[in-house]
This record gives structure tokens, sequence and C-alpha cells, in this order.
């Protein structure tokens, strides 16, 4: 059985959402002879992580509101590496996607073909044809699932229609197919996101 983690490493300078230094982490590590104790500060968007609802709808759904049977589940990832600037609706279309599928799109920003402030994005047209498929959530290899777009449709149109969004991946090392995804929110309460560890194994297990 092979494992293969998806998720974005947490160090400090790392990339972050558009290169805002404000979600950069900071770590402090101090030993006291044979005890050593770190301590982390870090916006819950840094690195990978699960987006609820609250994040950008008012009085949305909390993170610890997501049901882990929605995580831990089989997904298809999709190879849309001839993708540029932004996926849409036409670029989905001869993909076999079908009703409550957990989808991961796979673009040139795993290989660190992009810059922070242009990287490939899920465009709103991309996100109804999703939303119309009926699908039950969708990952990206980028720190969000959109920019460029005013009044960020692709997230509210998602959150609206309960798709789930999870951020960050990084697909680099992963072929299309289908895969038996765990993805694991650390247990924040009333949060409108939360880091997470997202690993994949190779072929549909459940």
């Amino acid at each position: 059985m092979k494992i293969i983690d998806i998720s974005i490493p947490i160090y400090e300078g790392m990339p972050t959402y558009m290169d805002n230094p404000a979600n950069q982490p900071i770590i402090k590590t101090k030993t006291h002879g044979y005890i050593t104790d770190t301590n982390v500060q870090m916006n819950i968007h840094t690195g990978t992580h699960i987006d609820a609802p609250l994040h950008m709808i008012e009085e949305g759904e909390t993170i610890e509101t997501i049901e882990l049977s929605r995580l831990v589940r089989s997904c298809k990832v999709l190879d849309l590496t001839h993708v540029n600037d932004r996926i849409t609706a036409a670029d989905l279309q001869d993909f076999p996607i079908v009703k409550d599928d957990f989808l991961l799109l796979k673009t040139k920003n795993s290989f660190g073909e992009t810059s922070a402030m242009e990287f490939i994005f899920l465009a709103e047209d991309g996100a109804q044809y999703l939303i119309d498929k009926g699908i039950d959530g969708v990952g990206i290899d980028t720190l969000g699932i959109e920019r460029s777009q005013t009044g960020h449709p692709t997230h509210k149109a998602l959150f609206s229609n309960d798709v789930l969004i999870v951020e960050g991946l990084n697909l680099k090392e992963v072929y299309e197919g289908e895969y038996t995804m765990i993805c694991a929110p650390i247990k924040l309460q009333n949060t409108e996101a939360a880091p997470a560890r997202v690993m994949l194994i190779e072929g549909n297990l459940l």
C-alpha cells in the first residue's frame, strides 16, 4: 500500500497566500536541559487547510460541522497541468465527473511554474460547472482556490451549495486517477477553517 502525503510543510519563510507576511508562521523553540518546547503562531489558512462556509458567508457553518465521512473517502485527481491562468468550465468538460465526487485539481502550481500572485485557480464558471455536476468537494494545489475575482464568487458559490474546499495541496507526485483520501483537520471549534494533514492511498479502498 502506497501512501502519498500531499500536505505542505509548515516552516518559517514558507509560501503564503499572495505572499501575505501576516500569514507567515512564527516558530519559537526553547531547550532547557533535556526538555525541548516549541510554540507555533500561525494563521489557520497557512499551508494545507480546509475552509468552512463561515470563511466567506456571514453566519456560515464552522469547521467542526464538517462530517469526517466527507473527508475520509474516495477521490479523483484531475490532471489540469495544461491549463494557464484559470480553470474554466471548458477545461473540465472532458473529465468523467459524477455526482458526489470529491475532486483534486492538479495544475502547474504543484511544479512551481506559477507565482504567489499569479497562480492557477478555479474560475467562477468552472465552479458552477462542478456544482451542476453535484460534486461533494474540491481541492486545489495552491493556497487559495481563487484570485482576481471581485467578491470571491468561486468560494461563495461552492459554499452556498455545500461543496467542501481544501486548499494548499501538493500534487506533484500524484498521477491522475482514483485514490482513497484521508483529510484530517485539526479539531478546532467555531472557526472558519482548520489546518489539515492530507494523504492519498492508491486505489479506492472504501
